[in-house]
């Protein structure tokens, strides 16, 4: 049995885990994010990556007696993951629901243009295994679960919200992707590097290294973010949804000098792609498809403002590298969250 699939058993069998959070969780307040990302968001755009929402819950930090603990220890004997000099390590837990559409570049004919994008939605669930080691480290192990295709209500949420708005509807919808279980399993490990100044005022870099497997999207990625400001040590960036260069939900008030904090950030990504079901097409049935791109980067830039863990709010424009041959021009897309303490 290949190690992936055994990290995605392990992950698994922690998502059961969450029907009893008092069991697991120490006892300061969960953190939740709403996270949208979509290319109109500062712009009039309407292609492409053309939305994606994320719900997230972030819980407490682990004491020695919680259940996940098993998880994370589970994962460090099938891998060289969760383990280290730190002898008491920051472990976290994150919870997640999502959905992305994406959609070809003009919505206006039935049947679309076969060169273009094809339609697509992606819905689905997950779970997060978040350790930070020393304060300076943090590795994220994630498991997504849902389904594509028509099942995932893409044409339903893009065609009521034009409606709404007195926007025209998309009409290829009827020959989107087609329904598929989606699975993906992936591994990041971030670094915190601290450049000039302190907990007051300073500037450091955030390398990333990871790697995604899966029927939906499969990729090995690089990257790093350069941030300036205060209490930076609280987290490693702007969550996002993948695949992104990518913060985490990880989030530690201990870590704070004070209450408020924020900074401005600038990070790229380099991303191997070695699968994308949205470009590709289904699995195991005849479904449109183009030729992707198989090496794709993002260049992003943004603001992180929050007050101790009980308010917070990014925001940030990405600009990506083109993703199918025959792609007339990079997307740019904007992203928003808000996150508060229960």
């Amino acid at each position: 049995m290949s190690v992936a699939r055994n990290l995605t058993l392990s992950l698994a069998s922690c998502l059961a885990l969450a029907a009893t959070p008092g069991i697991a969780r120490a006892g300061d307040a969960d953190r939740i994010t709403v996270l949208e990302e979509n290319d109109s968001l500062y712009s009039s755009s309407d292609k492409h990556y053309t939305q994606g929402l994320r719900l997230s819950d972030l819980g407490p930090q682990l004491d020695a007696r919680s259940g996940w603990n098993g998880a994370f220890n589970l994962a460090a004997g099938i891998a060289p993951i969760f383990t280290g000099s730190d002898p008491a390590p920051s472990r976290r837990t994150s919870l997640f629901l999502g959905q992305s559409i994406f959609t070809p570049s003009n919505l206006t004919i039935s049947p679309p243009n076969p060169t273009d994008r094809p339609y697509g939605g992606w819905l689905y669930a997950g779970a997060s295994l978040l350790q930070e080691n020393h304060q300076s480290m943090l590795e994220n192990l994630e498991l997504d679960v849902g389904v594509i295709g028509p099942g995932a209500f893409g044409k339903q949420v893009q065609n009521n919200f034009h409606q709404f708005i007195g926007v025209p509807q998309a009409r290829g919808w009827s020959d989107e992707i087609q329904t598929e279980p989606g699975l993906m399993l992936s591994y990041q490990r971030l670094w915190r590097l601290p450049v000039v100044g302190n907990s007051a005022i300073g500037l450091d870099v955030v390398p990333q290294l990871g790697a995604t497997v899966g029927n939906v999207f499969t990729y090995g990625s690089a990257g790093a973010t350069v941030r300036f400001g205060k209490n930076l040590q609280a987290d490693y960036g702007q969550a996002r949804i993948r695949p992104a260069l990518s913060g985490t939900d990880y989030f530690d008030a201990n870590h704070l000098d004070g209450q408020l904090g924020y900074y401005v950030f600038a990070g790229a990504e380099g991303r191997a792609v070695g699968r994308n079901v949205f470009l590709d097409g289904n699995s195991f049935r005849q479904s449109p498809s183009v030729d992707k791109e198989p090496l794709v980067g993002d260049l992003q830039a943004g603001f992180s403002l929050f007050w101790s863990n009980n308010w917070r709010v990014d925001a940030s424009t990405v600009r990506r590298s083109r993703e199918y041959v025959g792609q007339s021009a990079p997307d740019v897309i904007g992203t928003a969250t808000v996150t508060f303490s229960m």
